[in-house]
């Protein structure tokens, strides 16, 4: 198997980018004009974002400025799991929490369409929350990339250890 290469697809957020995003938003909430008055706030708790505010729709418009700073740091918005806004007392809520990592389920998605679609002579291998992809040819492998890139999954893929 010597001749082999393969690459990994993961679904993975850059942490660092993530953290940087909520430091913009909130510096962005605390100093906005429309958001003042508004108890206003995002932080987060381990691996959830928290966004507080006295209105639902101030609590979707900090949602709304969080993405904002996600996509200007190139993180896919397809990796948060947004939960709905919740009345707690006077205060509305709202929780996102990160995806990380790929289903068995939508593993096994991947893996059939690279059988059915992708060249022949490739093979996949569930590896935890990762998808190895074998050939013996790169330019194989390339194309597999650009199928995966097209079939556009509701979640984040990202392509990683190309050897």
């Amino acid at each position: 198997m010597a001749g082999e290469s393969s690459f990994d697809i993961v679904s993975k957020v850059d942490r660092q980018e993530v953290d940087n995003a909520l430091n913009m938003a909130a510096k962005e909430v605390r100093t906005r004009f429309d958001f003042k008055g508004t108890d206003a706030s995002i932080r987060a708790s381990g691996d959830a974002i928290e966004m507080e505010a006295n209105g639902e729709e101030r609590v979707k418009a900090v949602l709304d400025v969080f993405q904002t700073m996600l996509v200007r740091r190139k993180v896919d918005l397809k990796s948060l799991d947004t939960g709905e806004p919740r009345l707690s007392g006077k205060i509305w809520k709202l929780t996102v929490t990160l995806r990380q990592g790929i289903s068995r389920e939508n593993a096994q998605k991947i893996s059939k369409l690279i059988r059915d679609e992708g060249p022949k002579g490739v093979r996949t291998q569930v590896q935890g929350d990762d998808l190895r992809v074998f050939s013996k040819k790169r330019d194989d492998l390339q194309v597999v990339q650009k199928l995966v890139r097209d079939a556009d999954y509701e979640f984040a893929v990202q392509f990683d250890n190309y050897r």
